[in-house]
């Protein structure tokens, strides 16, 4: 098993501890600040589901880039496979093409030296013949030499009887027929035996050339055919790797999807608590509201009724407390975290968290290439350079302060209600931190930007959330 294959199966482990612990906290009484009552506080539930939530989806961008590396490294196997495939056949076509290159050498050689052995028999039979030719010759030339010229001649010439004469001329003529025969045909055997013996030569040399032609074509086939079996084995030592890459990345797939689900349900979950929270509390600051303008109601009909009493007493008083109606109605007008600090962007509360830079990818969602499915790009991305300072949107509290595998080093502003809903930002793969908790006030800077995380370098990624949700930033 690769690092690789064990980051997935690890990542796979992450996912199912933390999923169980955010399942773990739905119905359970969670822990709020010092003096919180027992009893379920949902904010307090809400800041810490959430954390476990960024937690998850922090894992499942961890997970996400891991399962990436698997599909690229599966497409360049796959890329590899038909040059894999192509190296086989052509080893395969060399192979044959030697085996039937080396066949056809050995029959050749074969014909080779059957026509070498018969050459070489034709030409020890000629020899023999222009050897007893010789001797013959030898024999002739021997007797010519003995008996001082033409013995027989000299015999037909001393015949004393005509038929004797002309018998013993008859085989005179005879005798030289045979030795000037036989002189002839050394003279041609002679012929024959160089010519014999050229062939044989060329056979020879022919021989020579086609054993060599073998060992070559031999040699070619052998290495052709190693050559084949290589290819083969690279074929399906690819083949098995693209299998498992294949099996893995379906299966961590198939459990990242799984977990997204889940995790969503909870934040839908933890949405509607929130609402209803925020229902509750402006319901409680409307009652607040009511009791308050009925308190001013009974005060301003005490106040007449004393100056109706006053005014029964003296003709000559007059009203002092005009100014007191006033000053009572500004209760109540302002929010937590309002528009103290820094100065708002055109397009509604929240300031830009860089001075400098420019915005690289929007909110939205996107068609995941790899994955297949639509994925949220759940906020802004601007395009600066690390170390750039980062500063808070929005008046707030700190509520985190981390570092997770896919935001990298990550702060987590809560700005209370604001407009009516629960708002919160986050800022992601920052270099480093310079706060660690407590309020902050618009414009403070709180951080500076980096590419910490899943990051493919220097930027900020900034987040809205609103009662739990991811929105886009530009509507902040």
């Amino acid at each position: 098993m690769g690092p690789r294959d064990r980051g997935l199966r690890a990542a796979s482990r992450r996912f199912v501890g933390l999923l169980t612990a955010v399942t773990c906290t739905a119905g359970l009484a969670l822990v709020g600040a010092p003096g919180a009552p027992a009893a379920q506080d949902p904010g307090a539930e809400k800041k810490k589901v959430d954390a476990q939530v960024d937690q998850l989806e922090d894992h499942l961008d961890d997970t996400s880039a891991a399962l990436s590396n698997a599909y690229q490294r599966l497409h360049a196997t796959e890329s590899q496979l038909p040059a894999a495939r192509s190296a086989l056949s052509e080893a395969r076509e060399a192979a044959a093409a030697a085996d039937a290159a080396e066949a056809q050498a050995t029959q050749e050689l074969e014909i080779a030296k059957a026509n070498e052995a018969k050459a070489e028999s034709d030409l020890k039979k000629a020899t023999q013949e222009v050897a007893d030719g010789r001797e013959r010759i030898a024999q002739f030339a021997a007797q010519i030499y003995q008996e001082q010229g033409f013995g027989q001649l000299d015999v037909a010439l001393s015949s004393e009887k005509p038929q004797e004469f002309a018998d013993r001329l008859a085989m005179v003529d005879t005798v030289l027929d045979v030795q000037n025969a036989t002189i002839e045909r050394l003279s041609t055997e002679q012929a024959s035996l160089t010519a014999l013996e050229d062939h044989v030569s060329a056979l020879r040399a022919d021989s020579d050339r086609k054993q060599k032609a073998a060992a070559a074509a031999l040699a070619k086939a052998e290495s052709a055919q190693a050559a084949a079996a290589q290819a083969q084995a690279a074929l399906e030592s690819l083949a098995a790797t693209q299998q498992k890459q294949a099996d893995g990345y379906e299966d961590q797939l198939a459990t990242d999807k799984k977990q997204l689900a889940a995790m969503k349900s909870e934040q839908e979950r933890l949405a509607k608590v929130l609402a209803k929270r925020a229902a509750e509390a402006r319901a409680r600051a409307e009652a607040r509201r009511k009791a308050q303008a009925a308190k001013r109601a009974a005060a301003e009909a005490k106040r007449r009724a004393q100056q109706n009493q006053s005014s029964s007493g003296s003709s000559g008083g007059s009203s002092s407390g005009g100014s007191s109606s006033g000053s009572s109605g500004s209760s109540g007008s302002s929010s937590s975290g309002g528009s103290s600090g820094g100065s708002s962007t055109s397009s509604g509360y929240l300031s830009r968290p860089v001075h400098t830079g420019w915005i690289s990818s929007e909110f939205g969602m996107r068609y995941h290439p790899i994955y297949h499915y639509w994925k949220l790009h759940s906020g802004r991305d601007y395009a600066v350079g690390c170390g750039t300072p980062v500063y808070a949107a929005a008046s707030g509290t700190v509520i985190q302060t981390t570092y997770t595998a896919g935001y990298g080093n990550r702060v987590v502003i809560d700005h209370g209600l604001q407009r009516g809903v629960g708002l919160a930002t986050t800022y992601n793969h920052l270099s480093s931190i310079v706060v660690g908790g407590g309020y902050v006030s618009r414009g403070q800077l709180i951080a500076y930007s980096g590419t910490t995380g899943s990051s493919t370098g220097c930027h900020l990624h900034f987040e809205t959330l609103v009662n739990g949700s991811f929105v886009d930033p530009a509507a902040g």
